[in-house]
This record gives structure tokens, C-alpha cells and sequence, in this order.
């Protein structure tokens, strides 16, 4: 498999768990502020592992985490009738904390240039 196909795939992935994310999973703990930030595929395709960033509490997170990995069946079998693959690859969902550190550096240097202003 070449690594531009990996690729290909982990971005129509990406989008399509998206929009299953929005429209079609009906759980309570996986509405709200849920996105897909990347899909990691293996090189032969028959994995990947899906990034979500959840805006909430860690205990949203985790309620979050619990509701995607219950729904991983129902998931995969959608993105097998959108996506044409021969294999569609096994999914496992992980949280990304990226955004929120992010958010985290963004609000230590707001406060870093607040304190330089007050001196």
C-alpha cells in the first residue's frame, strides 16, 4: 500500500466519521461539542485510530469516549456503506487533548502578558 493511499483514506475517513458524529449517533454523551481532529490508518488499512476532541468535563470526556467505543460497530458499518474499501479497518477511538492544551498555553500567556503589563 503506498502512503499516499493511507492517506487518502484517513481523510475520507475523517470526514465521513464526522458526519456520522453529527447525524446519525443518537446518544446523549456523544452530542454537543465532539469533532474528529485526525485519523491515523495503518499502512495495510486494516486499522485506524480516530482522534476526538470533546469540549467538556473530564467526566464528559470519558461518558464520550465509553458512548464512541459501544457504538464502534454501527460506526464502522456506515463508513463501510459510504466509503468503498475492499476491508473497511477496525476503529479505535482515542481523546486528543491537543485543543484544550492549546487553550490551556493560550490562556498562561494571556495571564504571563497581564502580569508584565501590571509592573
Amino acid at each position: 500500500m503506498s502512503q499516499q493511499r493511507a492517506q487518502r483514506v484517513s481523510q475520507e475517513l475523517k470526514k465521513e466519521i464526522s458526519d456520522i458524529l453529527r447525524h446519525e449517533i443518537k446518544d446523549p454523551r456523544v452530542t454537543g461539542l465532539i469533532s474528529v481532529t485526525d485519523v491515523d490508518v495503518s499502512k495495510d488499512l486494516s486499522h485506524a485510530k480516530i482522534f476526538v476532541s470533546v469540549y467538556g468535563s473530564e467526566e464528559e470526556q470519558q461518558a464520550a469516549l465509553a458512548a464512541l467505543k459501544k457504538a464502534t460497530g454501527f460506526i464502522r458499518s456506515l463508513v463501510g456503506s459510504r466509503i468503498r474499501l475492499r476491508h473497511v479497518p477496525e476503529l479505535t477511538f482515542q481523546l486528543d487533548h491537543s485543543i484544550a492544551y492549546g487553550a490551556h498555553i493560550n490562556q498562561v500567556l494571556r495571564q504571563i502578558r497581564q502580569d508584565d503589563d501590571n509592573e
